[in-house]
């Protein structure tokens, strides 16, 4: 994409981001930022694909990838942590430490999501502007694609099925790929870039989405602050968790769980 391209889609996401903020500081809830950032990845993919000079049915491809993922992952947070919940506690954590800069530094952070979403969608770009017949590494995309997207939706609802139980109330979630992985839903969420870097047939700047990606998932805004959460609320319990079970990748427990 040139310069010009980029300029409108990157105007028109911080301002979508700072409606979000607006209705966040009217809330006091910055969870919706979550699925306002999935749904924003799937908007952009759709427009990529759309406006995009490479084959039509590989543009397509990575079009009904960006939308399918992103619709599901933006409602599934919407309904589990948004509507009818409190603030999630990574974001109250944030809210109680800046104190009365809150609500500017949220809008820092709402404007920093904008970017983020501009940023990865480069493996978008990336793939819809080849122009090649479809091939072996368009199926593995495919493929892997599918598998990430059944991957996260097990994980979502292994957790959810478990969190509905009023007897695991306080308790560390090792259902099904919960006992091989404490974030196997990060983990399948990240998985979901190599798919398109593969239908970009590993173009360089198509590996930056998954590299981008699994820096935040990993030191920044993911697990650290999800573990850090989840330590405060399930003290020794998640700490033998974290002993036992594998941090990001799948992978058996280092005893029966």
């Amino acid at each position: 994409m040139s310069h010009s391209e980029i300029l409108l889609p990157a105007v028109l996401l911080c301002l979508a981001f700072a409606g979000l903020w607006v209705v966040s500081v009217r809330t006091k809830d910055a969870s919706l930022v979550d699925a306002g950032w999935a749904l924003g990845l799937g908007v952009m993919g759709s427009w990529i694909a759309a406006t995009a000079s490479g084959l039509p049915a590989r543009r397509l491809l990575v079009g009904v990838m960006a939308a399918s993922w992103s619709l599901r992952l933006a409602a599934h947070l919407y309904f589990d942590r948004v509507r009818g919940k409190p603030e999630d506690g990574r974001y109250a954590a944030l809210r109680a430490s800046w104190g009365p800069a809150a609500d500017r530094n949220f809008f820092l952070f709402f404007q920093a999501q904008a970017l983020l979403v501009l940023a990865l969608s480069s493996s978008y770009c990336s793939a819809a502007a080849r122009a090649e017949p479809l091939g072996a590494l368009d199926a593995l995309g495919a493929a892997l694609f599918v598998l990430s997207l059944c991957g996260e939706t097990l994980a979502d609802r292994q957790l959810a099925a478990f969190r509905a139980d009023p007897g695991n109330r306080g308790r560390v979630c090792r259902a099904g790929l919960w006992g091989w992985s404490r974030h196997p839903n990060y983990f399948f969420e990240w998985l979901v870039w190599p798919s398109f870097a593969a239908l970009a047939a590993g173009a360089w700047s198509a590996w930056l989405s998954p590299a981008l990606m699994l820096y935040f998932l990993l030191r920044v805004t993911g697990i650290p602050a999800t573990e850090a959460q989840a330590l405060k609320t399930r003290g020794e319990d998640y700490r033998r968790y974290q002993r036992e079970v594998s941090t990001f990748v799948p992978w058996p427990p280092r005893r029966p769980a």
